[in-house]
């Protein structure tokens, strides 16, 4: 009985999940996460760091975040970089160091927020139907040289799309719990 390493499509099919969980960490509800200033890198020392490499940053309630840099001469580099970010947030200094606001979403916003989030999951459904092709096309490949028959190479068709199936359904879930998350 042949056999076929679906090792290679396991491991893109994982990739893709994580791309879209952080695609759409990036995708700004109404509640306050730290998650949103992780591709926020101030100038710090001549090189560029994650925000949260650079100081503590806490949830002070629902729509405000807390940022404290350990060395109170980057407060201006944080600011210019959070607002040069242009996340739609709400950005105030003061003694302790910096409180980013989230602001009410208005509707027209929220519409936009969930098509982006449909359009983030529907880019990580085509890179999926792509690993789908390659690895059918590795199949294919196996069974011109011999390797296996026909029964084989139609069964690992069907584990390959049941591999495919299983992971559109986790990028539904992920894409209806942000839908949840902007409706709020």
């Amino acid at each position: 009985m042949a056999s076929f390493d679906f090792s290679k499509l396991d491991a893109s099919i994982k990739e893709t999940e994580e791309w879209l969980v952080r695609e759409l960490s990036s995708v700004r509800t109404g509640r306050a996460t730290p998650s949103i200033l992780d591709t926020v890198k101030p100038e710090v020392y001549g090189s560029r760091q994650a925000v949260h490499q650079v100081a503590s940053v806490t949830i002070e309630d629902s729509r405000s975040l807390r940022i404290v840099p350990w060395d109170k001469s980057l407060t201006k580099n944080i600011e210019k970089a959070i607002t040069d970010a242009d996340l739609g947030v709400g950005l105030a200094t003061d003694d302790q160091g910096l409180r980013v606001t989230f602001p009410e979403l208005t509707s027209e916003r929220r519409t936009m927020l969930l098509k982006v989030a449909g359009e983030k999951v529907e880019q990580a459904r085509i890179t999926l139907r792509g690993h789908r092709t390659d690895a059918i096309k590795a199949i294919e490949a196996a069974e011109k040289e011999g390797g296996m028959g026909k029964d084989d190479v139609t069964r690992f068709k069907e584990e390959v799309q049941k591999k495919i199936d299983k992971a559109n359904e986790a990028l539904d879930a992920l894409g209806k719990r942000k839908e949840a998350e902007v409706s709020q």
